[in-house]
């Protein structure tokens, strides 16, 4: 889904006015802690976005992101185990003390849910076996502290993430969400007023 240069103007916009608005704010420490190295996490069977971040303030910086790419000829089995394996290295790499988690999407297809259910097991087990709190956010929460609006498209949520973190070029969109959920969670972390409401430990 594409965004006219115009759309992207306003989205800057709200930023700017949302960074100089939190700038009066009180910062409010998460009751969880202080977390200064987040993994993020977007769950799919085929292709699970990853991003790791570190925080220093108010300022984030891309230690990691990437894309856990399984082919549709792979089985099931393997493709949770390939989850598993990458998330579980990923976290050897950077030692992240916390992870963010996009929450389920409803589908009206059981055996999707099903799948999709699975596939973030698989995340959530190698995070939780390496000692990590696990927290999941909402897409719609994601969005909204990420774009400013909850119906959000993958390019704008790509060019956001893309400007606050400073990278080169957009990222791709399975990696993008998995940076916006740990963008998400951090912004939180510091004042619980972008999403509304505490995210959900699991």
């Amino acid at each position: 889904m594409a965004i006219s240069s115009r759309q992207y103007e306003q989205i800057l916009r709200r930023l700017d006015k949302a960074d100089s608005s939190k700038s009066r704010r009180k910062e409010v420490s998460f009751d969880h802690g202080h977390h200064t190295c987040i993994l993020g996490i977007d769950p799919s069977l085929r292709g699970t976005g990853f991003g790791i971040i570190h925080r220093k303030g108010q300022e984030y910086t891309a230690l990691e992101l990437g894309m856990i790419a399984c082919p549709a000829k792979w089985h099931l089995s393997a493709c949770l185990a390939k989850i598993h394996e990458v998330v579980r290295e990923t976290i050897e790499r950077h030692h992240p003390t916390v992870c963010a988690v996009e929450g389920l999407f409803y589908a009206q297809n059981s055996k999707v849910a099903r799948i999709m259910g699975e596939a973030r097991g698989a995340a959530i087990v190698a995070a939780a076996t390496a000692g990590l709190p696990v927290f999941e956010i909402a897409p719609r929460k994601v969005k909204q502290a990420i774009v400013g609006y909850g119906n959000a498209g993958k390019m704008a949520v790509a060019k956001m993430v893309q400007r606050m973190l400073r990278l080169e070029t957009t990222p791709q969109f399975d990696a993008s969400d998995a940076l916006a959920v740990a963008l998400a969670f951090g912004m939180e972390s510091q004042s619980p007023i972008a999403l509304g409401q505490l995210p959900k430990q699991i």
